[in-house]
């Protein structure tokens, strides 16, 4: 039974955008950002829904999407953000996926204690992942005198949690992976899903289009520089706030500046 009153095949047959070739001598200014994307943020919520597992309308969320392909082998996946340490997809999924071993006290009616050893198999959960990194590239050609940006990779991170009377101390978010943005399989994998966007159903757009666009709100946690350290590692707080917003504006105001004479 279809799902519409007319087909929709158009997502699944788009080809992703081919960036013009760009030549070394034509870069005269190049700034590496890292930056997160909190989907937390109202503006950034159709990051985080649909929660279920199998989508809505054929369509999942953003950690679900890239889990999958990860699961399915279709992207490659690295462990650091400059990819130079690749991971092995199947061999990640299995580790992650590992069962826990618990031990369970089962009472009987007359209060006969047993002990039984069982293991719960853990699985990804979309809900758990609540920021994605980028690394990107801010550039400018000489050929077309203007600024670009390339988001070089992308990390999916995991919330971590210890459980402490009873309670969940929340104690630290953890990288799981780096996926290649500018690699063919995963510029596919977005331009052949779509987000969820509430203003048209009818021409929602592909992920590609949420990264190329910059349809998204984040804060710059790090520029390259000669101490390669980040904003958090000398500043904290509302100073560390004020930092990202002042290295924001100073990237919007390069090209600018540049080419005036």
């Amino acid at each position: 039974m279809p799902r519409h009153f007319y087909q929709r095949h158009i997502a699944k047959e788009r080809e992703a955008f081919v960036f013009p070739f760009l030549r070394e001598n034509d870069v005269v200014w190049e700034q590496m950002i890292w930056r997160t994307i909190d989907i937390r943020e109202k503006f950034n919520h159709f990051f985080y829904y649909p929660t279920e597992r199998r989508g809505v309308e054929g369509r999942r969320n953003f950690a679900y999407v890239v889990w999958d392909a990860v699961v399915a082998g279709e992207i490659p996946i690295y462990e650091d953000d400059e990819l130079k340490i690749p991971l092995d997809n199947e061999a990640f999924v299995e580790r992650f996926t590992r069962a826990d071993t618990i031990i369970l006290e089962i009472v009987d009616d007359d209060e006969n204690y047993e002990y039984k050893t069982v293991l719960v198999p853990k699985e990804f959960l979309s809900d758990e992942m609540l920021q994605i990194r980028l690394k990107e590239s801010w550039y400018i050609d000489k050929q077309v005198t203007e600024q670009n940006i390339r988001i070089l990779s992308l990390c999916l991170t995991k919330e971590l949690y210890k459980e402490h009377d009873g309670d969940l101390d929340y104690i630290g978010t953890a990288e799981m992976f780096w996926i290649p943005m500018q690699s063919p399989q995963v510029r596919r994998l977005m331009v052949r899903n779509e987000a969820t966007w509430e203003q048209n159903i009818a021409h929602q757009p592909s992920w590609e289009d949420i990264f190329i666009n910059r349809m998204f709100n984040s804060y710059i946690t790090r520029f390259s520089n000669r101490f390669n350290r980040s904003i958090l590692d000398y500043l904290t707080g509302t100073e560390a706030i004020w930092e990202s917003e002042r290295i924001e504006s100073e990237l919007l105001d390069i090209s600018q500046d540049m080419w005036e004479y």
